[in-house]
């Protein structure tokens, strides 16, 4: 089985070889070790790469750019320039392998424990190259990861998302607004003791909302408009020069008008089976 969906000169599909996840790696490597400052260990730098345990587990999303090459040194596949990734782990893999990577920031177990009969799939190391960060994009993303979560029967995604830099303050506006979008107790998530960073560095009289949308990255949000959820408490990734913040969108909370144009919940798009990968 595989993942597709195209938007004109853009395609999503899977990581389908060990040389396209490399791609990806090298890819992750320039988004966060070149652009954002990350801090890279010697392994990392000399390989030029973002790599870490979980990527052999995870299935790759790809978005390929038909066109001209945008960078001065593309990394190229066979179809195209490699331009976009995202990493998905389900939840049966997950329990297969030590967990989830989010649960190294949030205490996402109780969460979990508190919906046995839902399957969950994390959604991680999203990067675009710089040029490509709009919003076609974005939705190309989602289709994919939404076709995926079709075909699996995910019930509920979550995932850490990221504000660059990695000065709270900085970010007071967004993390106070993000803050208001604090999930229901039975969707309720906290930051690792000793690592929760306080969202609410603003009073909410004080929050200007149009500003502050204008302000958050283009993936954030995109999750917003589905109905998504933020976790309690953000955690600050030094490694990543970043601050991160908890996503939990269960498909139950997804707004339907939404449902038109990227396909209801229960479409037999691809018939794979509950809770396995669809590349092997």
């Amino acid at each position: 089985m595989d993942i597709k969906a195209g938007r004109g000169m853009l395609i999503l599909r899977q990581a389908r070889t060990a040389e396209e996840i490399a791609a990806c790696q090298r890819l992750r490597y320039r988004v966060f070790y070149e652009e954002m400052n990350a801090k890279a260990d010697e392994k990392t730098s000399a390989l030029m790469m973002d790599c870490d345990r979980f990527d052999a587990i995870c299935d790759h999303l790809l978005v390929v750019h038909l066109g001209q090459p945008k960078h001065d040194s593309p990394i190229m596949i066979a179809d195209g320039e490699l331009i976009g990734t995202y990493r998905l782990l389900s939840q049966k893999t997950a329990e297969a392998h030590g967990g989830f990577y989010t649960q190294s920031e949030f205490d996402i177990a109780p969460l979990v424990a508190r919906h046995p009969g839902l399957q969950f799939l994390e959604l991680g190391r999203s990067c675009v190259l710089k040029p490509f960060r709009t919003k076609p994009v974005v939705e190309l993303l989602w289709q994919g990861i939404w076709n995926y979560v079709r075909a699996c029967r995910m019930d509920v995604m979550l995932g850490c998302a990221s504000l660059e830099g990695t000065d709270p303050d900085a970010h007071a506006l967004a993390l106070s607004f993000l803050a208001e979008a604090a999930a229901p107790p039975e969707w309720t998530v906290r930051a690792l003791p000793g690592r929760l960073v306080n969202m609410r560095r603003m009073p909410p009289e004080k929050i200007d909302k149009r500003r502050a949308l204008a302000v958050l990255p283009p993936l954030i949000k995109g999750y917003l408009r589905l109905g998504c959820y933020i976790g309690d408490g953000a955690v600050i990734d030094e490694q990543f020069n970043t601050i991160d913040v908890l996503i939990i969108l269960p498909v139950s909370a997804i707004n339907p008008r939404y449902f038109a144009h990227f396909g209801q919940p229960q479409d037999d798009i691809l018939q794979a089976p509950p809770g396995y990968r669809l590349i092997s």
